[in-house]
């Protein structure tokens, strides 16, 4: 009897644990830098949640760094250009800069604009929520690729394009050398609540979205173009990991015309130039899930067997 309530006790534990486990767990955070130049992502974890570290760090051209998250972690990515330590040893970039004057960001956010990836894991139901996100401008093509998860919207999101060259003029940023390395958002260029959506702007209702982000959307339609640009730029994923890849290999090159219309926000996420980018295969991968189901099983059925001596 003794070993019988032993058994169940030991079972209860380990369906709890599995459970336990497989609703809130870590996940792992996979960069990549395939730009031309090096790139210093930097990091910013959402208030009261443990943080992910390192802050900051350098990734040089073609190299790989993982990562991994506490479990329910949730905060934001976005990859810092043209930095360089002064004489000081004052550290800053030309883009998405977070102004700790240090490689790691130590709780700051990017200065707009940046290119941002964001993430809250083990939300609602379990699952991983995550957008790319050009409300705060652009500075570098992004890609985030999950993998080993399982969902109905559990796909790759980006902008893939590079849009510095297509920038329109009012919200280009440039360097010192005359070359564009950033794109602000409408609201940081002009400030207007109506391209904010605050004050008499600050509802979805109200809210609606302007020529400049239509420009953003039109280019990159899975990533978020403005404030309530929900509906075609939110994705979710149960028991995933992530690769975020900075400018993946097939980002192409917008040209800017003159004159030109501003397109309509298309009503589906789609790509009309047929490419394929890298990591996008393995999106409706379900091996992790199913893996978790043998190991579960196999333990279940040890167990009920040990009782039964």
């Amino acid at each position: 009897m003794a070993k019988l309530h032993l058994s169940l006790y030991l079972l209860s534990l380990t369906i709890s644990q599995f459970f336990i486990q497989g609703v809130i767990s870590s996940a792992t955070f996979t960069f990549v830098n395939k730009c031309d130049q090096t790139i210093w992502p930097g990091i910013l974890s959402n208030a009261g949640i443990a943080a992910l570290e390192p802050t900051g760090f350098a990734l040089q051209k073609g190299e790989t760094k993982v990562l991994t998250a506490p479990a329910s972690w949730g905060g934001r990515f976005w990859g810092r250009t043209h930095c360089s330590q002064d004489s000081n040893n004052k550290f800053t970039c030309g883009t998405g800069d977070c102004g700790s004057g240090k490689m790691e960001c130590a709780g700051a956010g990017a200065t707009p604009p940046a290119t941002l990836a964001e993430f809250t894991l083990d939300g609602d139901g379990g699952m991983d929520f995550f957008d790319v996100s050009l409300v705060d401008g652009y500075n570098l093509p992004m890609l985030v690729a999950p993998t080993g998860g399982t969902g109905h919207n559990c796909t790759y999101t980006g902008c893939m394009v590079d849009l510095n060259g297509a920038c329109p003029t009012p919200l280009k940023v440039m360097s010192d050398d005359g070359q564009g390395v950033a794109c602000k958002s409408a609201c940081e260029a002009f400030g207007d609540q109506e391209y904010c959506c605050s004050g008499a702007y600050g509802t979805p209702d109200t809210c609606k979205p302007s020529s400049y982000s239509q420009l953003f959307k039109t280019a990159c339609p899975r990533a978020y173009s403005y404030a309530y640009d929900d509906k075609t730029s939110t994705f979710t994923c149960t028991g995933a990991d992530y690769q975020v890849t900075f400018c993946p290999p097939s980002t192409t090159s917008k040209k800017a015309t003159d004159g030109q219309q501003s397109p309509a926000i298309p009503t589906t996420p789609q790509f009309s130039d047929g490419m394929v980018y890298e990591g996008a295969d393995a999106m409706e991968n379900s091996g992790a899930s199913l893996r978790h189901s043998y190991i579960f099983v196999a333990i279940v059925v040890a167990l009920l067997k040990f009782a039964s001596l």
